[in-house]
């Protein structure tokens, strides 16, 4: 008879320690998260998004299949080329201009929506080239942001900057969308914005202006917000220049993915990351396209979901945290995965007519109100569920890689960390065009995410973290 496999145990990260940076460098970094969230909440996910599914494309499920095609294509080009741009930005020394050339390309590229018109197919591969460069500048930002942390701070410091990081993000996600929902989109019947106001700047409800705006806010709001990190975050010195680095890039990246496997406590935790990541990527990418093609919810109806998202996200986040030190972090990752999957389902069961597969219900009527009817109800519900389990999910996946790191390589790690993030980004987004396509249905788009959710959970079964002394843990 087989042995049961036997959990992989890893020894206890001991990083060097560097010399924190200054109060204002520290800010500058910090205020990264907030300047560039705007891109994920309000063109990816809750506003620009449903606008190109529900107004630009010929039909939505059309939509959502070419939405989903430019998010796997640009996810494809960041897994391709950014662990080898990562390792000649180790090699070369300097951060900061590899994220001043990719944050350029966002700002360019999130202009550029602003002229996607509706009622304009023609302007569909305007949109998804935009899309995917803007996607692809603002991820690419992100992992050179991210492996400045080791620099900054020492390591019992390392959770508590990333973790106000994340909460200004949030925070910045979530007045981004107050802003554009309160003040500039307004129901092209009405006339009004969220707040029963005329947008600002005369933008016409009609057009659509202000969702298009949302390109061109989020464009301005990332290069205010990310001067301070250029201004006061200090950088690392410059050690060797490009040629060199990438050579020296290329061979420290060989070397890395060598002997990777036989650390197999981290191998299996960044096999399953890469994986249930994605599957989260694209349930955010895809929950407002959803509810815009099944309940024809508009912006605003999106928005208010989008807001109840961002802030059970930062509840569960602060949540999680408490309870990473109490049950460790394996255990937050395993249930959060266990309420995604759970509510996966329940979304896979709602239809504007029925709910629970098989129970028929009244569908909205027009004079109803916001969320009359108890599929829509139920959605908001299932939505609640998943922003409380995504901010746990996200921040003891942090806690967990540092508990697993070799002695002496947390820096090299948590650059690994956020590559695979992003390395097979396009495949979540990717299997929902695709099945969304083969099947003609919005619903059936949705099942491959479970099968993320599953292996990304079997993947963490046999990972035992040990328990991390007060020296080497991160604080809350």
């Amino acid at each position: 008879m087989d042995e049961a496999p036997q959990p992989f145990e890893s020894p206890v990260a001991q990083p060097r320690v560097p010399r924190p940076a200054s109060r204002r460098g520290i800010f500058g970094w910090i205020m990264f998260d907030p300047a560039a969230q705007p891109y994920f909440t309000l063109i990816t996910t809750f506003v620009f998004a449903p606008y190109f599914v529900s107004a630009v494309a010929s039909d939505p499920v059309l939509g959502q299949s070419l939405w989903g095609y430019a998010t796997g294509l640009a996810g494809l080009a960041i897994a391709l080329t950014s662990p080898f741009l990562g390792a000649v930005a180790d090699a070369s020394g300097r951060r900061k201009p590899w994220i001043a050339v990719f944050t350029l390309m966002t700002i360019l590229a999130s202009a550029a929506l602003w002229f996607v018109e509706p009622g304009r197919p023609d302007l569909v591969p305007l949109a998804l080239i935009a899309f995917a460069i803007g996607t692809i500048g603002v991820e690419y930002a992100s992992v050179f942001t991210n492996a400045m942390m080791p620099d900054l701070v020492p390591p019992e410091r390392l959770g508590r900057l990333s973790g106000t990081g994340w909460a200004a993000g949030y925070a910045g996600g979530l007045v981004s969308l107050a802003l554009v929902l309160g003040l500039m989109a307004a129901d092209p019947e009405t006339g009004r914005t969220l707040f029963g106001l005329e947008p600002l700047f005369g933008l016409d409800p009609e057009s659509r202006a202000g969702d298009r705006a949302s390109g061109p806010l989020t464009a301005i709001w990332f290069a205010a917000l990310v001067l301070p990190l250029f201004l006061f975050t200090p950088d690392v010195p410059k050690r060797m220049g490009i040629g060199a680095a990438f050579v020296a890039g290329r061979r420290q990246l060989g070397e890395t993915l060598k002997t990777l496997p036989k650390n197999r406590p981290v191998f299996f935790f960044l096999l399953a990351n890469m994986i249930y990541t994605d599957g989260l990527i694209a349930l955010f990418a895809f929950g407002g396209i959803y509810a815009a093609g099944t309940f024809g919810w508009g912006t605003i109806e999106i928005g208010i979901f989008g807001i109840l998202l961002t802030l059970t996200g930062t509840v569960g986040a602060f949540a999680g945290g408490r309870l990473d030190d109490r049950i460790g972090p394996r255990a937050v990752i395993c249930g959060a995965l266990m309420l995604l999957m759970g509510a996966a389902i329940g979304i896979l069961s709602i239809g504007a007519d029925h709910m629970l597969f098989v129970v028929e219900v009244a569908g909205p009527q027009p004079g109803d109100g916001l969320f009359a009817s108890l599929p829509e109800r139920l959605y908001i519900g299932l939505g609640i569920v998943i922003g409380v389990a995504a901010g746990p999910l996200q921040a003891a996946s942090r806690s967990m890689l540092v508990r697993l790191a070799p002695p002496g390589q947390a820096a090299q790690f948590f650059g690994l960390f956020a590559l695979t993030g992003k390395i097979t980004s396009f495949i979540g987004p990717t299997m929902v065009g695709l099945a969304t396509m083969l099947t003609g249905s919005q619903r059936a788009g949705l099942v491959p995410l479970l099968a993320f959710f599953a292996i990304g959970l079997l993947l963490l079964r046999g990972v035992r973290v040990p328990a991390v002394s007060a020296a080497t843990s991160p604080r809350p």
